[in-house]
C-alpha cells in the first residue's frame, strides 16, 4: 500500500479512466454535502488558502485495463462530485453562460481532467459510475432535454450548473480553487493488499456504508471484472430494484430486505447492525453464494409485491397492501413474502392472499389497539 498527499487535479489528469466498480454503492452525495463542497472552495479563494484537504482517495489498477485505468475502492462520491462541478463550469462556458478570463479554460477543463483524448475506447469520459448512475452522467454531455431529472448525478450537476451562474467568485477563480483541492491519494498493489479488507475497514468522510452496502462488497468485489458485471446484472441489481429503491429519497438500501430474507431462513429476527455478518454466516453454511443470489432475486421480487403492489392484482388485494405499508408494520413481511411464495406455487391464488392480508390488517390494528407489541 502506497499513501502518498497530491492535488485531486494531478490524480485526475494522470488517470486515462476512472472506474466505479459495480459493488460500490450508487452516487448518493445530497445537495448540503454539495453545497458545502461550494462553500468551501469560495472560502478558499477569499482566505488565499494554499489548499485545503478532501480527504483520501483508494485505487488499485484495472486489471482488465491500462496501467493508468483505476478502481476506485474509495472516495468516490468525491471525484463524481467534482467532475460534476468541472463539467458544470464547461457547459456553462460552452453555452456562453459563463465567460473565463483564460480564453482555454473549457479545453482545460475537459482535455486535462474529464476526457479521455488518447485512449477513448468506447468511452471518451474519463469518469465512468456504476451502471445505473452512468446514464445519468452521460446524458449530462447532450441536450439538457434528454437529462435523467430523478437522478443524484443530475440534481447535483443542476445545483453546481445555477449555483456558479451567481459568480460569488469568479469561475477562474473557482476553477483555481479546485486546483488546490489536496487529497491523500492510496494506492493498493494485489496480492499484498486485499482491496476488499480495506473497503470493510473504511469509514469515508461522505456516509458510512450501511449493511447492504457491506453485503453487495462481499458478493462482489473479490470477483473477476466479467464475473462482477455478470453477479451485478443477473442478481445484485434486480435485488436492489425491487427490494431496495426509496422513491422518496432516490437512495438504496438492501439492508431491511435482505433481514427480513435471513428471518424466514433462519427463524429469527436479525439486528440491524449485524446484517452483514449473518448474511456471511448463511452463505458460508449454504456453500454456493449464487444459489442464495438466486433465491434471494426471487424473494425481492415478492418483496416489492408487498411494497408497490402490482395494477393486476384483485381491487382488495391492492387496497389491503396499500392500508399494510400505511401501517408502517414491517414486522409482517417476511410472512407475506412466504404468503406469495406459496402463491407462486400456485398453493394460494391472489384471492386467498387478498384473504391473508385482510386478517393480517385485523391483527395489526387490534394489536395496536390493545397496545401490545407486535
Amino acid at each position: 500500500m502506497n499513501g502518498q498527499g497530491k492535488l485531486l487535479t494531478h490524480f485526475l489528469k494522470n488517470a486515462d479512466k476512472l472506474v466505479i466498480p459495480v459493488y460500490q454503492r450508487n452516487y448518493d452525495w445530497k445537495e448540503e454535502h454539495c453545497k458545502k463542497l461550494y462553500s468551501d472552495l469560495v472560502k478558499t479563494i477569499r482566505d488565499n488558502k494554499r489548499w485545503h484537504f478532501f480527504g483520501g482517495i483508494v485505487s488499485v489498477s484495472d486489471p482488465m485495463g491500462s496501467s493508468s485505468d483505476y478502481l476506485v475502492i474509495d472516495g468516490q462520491q468525491r471525484i463524481t462530485t467534482v467532475s460534476l462541478l468541472l463539467l458544470a463550469i464547461a457547459n456553462l462556458i460552452k453555452a456562453g453562460l459563463v465567460t473565463p478570463n483564460d480564453p482555454n479554460l473549457y479545453d482545460v477543463i475537459t482535455k486535462k481532467y474529464l476526457v479521455d483524448e488518447i485512449n477513448p475506447k468506447q468511452r471518451k469520459m474519463k469518469l465512468k459510475p456504476i451502471k445505473g448512475d452512468q446514464d445519468a452522467y452521460d446524458r449530462l454531455w447532450g441536450d439538457p432535454s434528454e437529462y435523467n431529472f430523478s437522478s443524484r448525478i443530475t440534481q447535483n450537476y443542476l445545483f453546481f450548473y445555477n449555483q456558479i451562474q451567481r459568480e460569488d467568485i469568479s469561475v477562474d477563480q473557482l476553477f483555481t480553487a479546485v486546483e488546490k483541492l489536496q487529497i491523500i491519494d492510496i494506492t493498493l498493489t494485489p496480492p499484498d493488499d486485499d482491496p476488499q479488507l480495506v473497503f470493510e475497514s473504511l469509514n469515508s468522510t461522505g456516509l458510512d456504508l450501511n449493511e447492504g452496502d457491506k453485503i453487495r462488497n462481499f458478493v462482489l468485489m473479490r470477483r473477476s471484472m466479467e464475473e462482477q458485471e455478470q453477479f451485478y446484472d443477473d442478481y445484485w441489481n434486480p435485488i436492489e430494484k425491487n427490494a431496495g429503491y426509496d422513491k422518496q429519497t432516490n437512495s438504496y438500501d438492501v439492508s431491511p430486505f435482505i433481514r427480513d430474507y435471513l428471518g424466514i431462513k433462519e427463524r429469527r429476527l436479525t439486528a440491524m447492525k449485524e446484517i452483514y455478518q449473518e448474511f456471511k454466516d448463511y452463505v458460508e453454511k449454504r456453500g454456493q453464494i449464487e444459489d442464495v443470489l438466486k433465491e434471494l432475486r426471487d424473494y425481492a421480487k415478492r418483496y416489492n409485491k408487498i411494497r408497490v403492489g402490482n395494477p393486476n392484482f384483485p381491487l382488495k388485494l391492492r387496497a389491503s397492501l396499500y392500508r399494510l405499508n400505511r401501517f408502517e408494520s414491517s414486522v409482517c413481511r417476511p410472512f407475506l413474502m412466504e404468503v406469495f411464495r406459496l402463491q407462486e406455487e400456485e398453493v394460494l391464488t391472489l384471492e386467498d392472499v387478498g384473504e391473508v392480508c385482510r386478517i393480517v390488517e385485523s391483527y395489526l390494528l387490534r394489536r395496536l389497539i390493545c397496545d401490545l407489541p407486535s
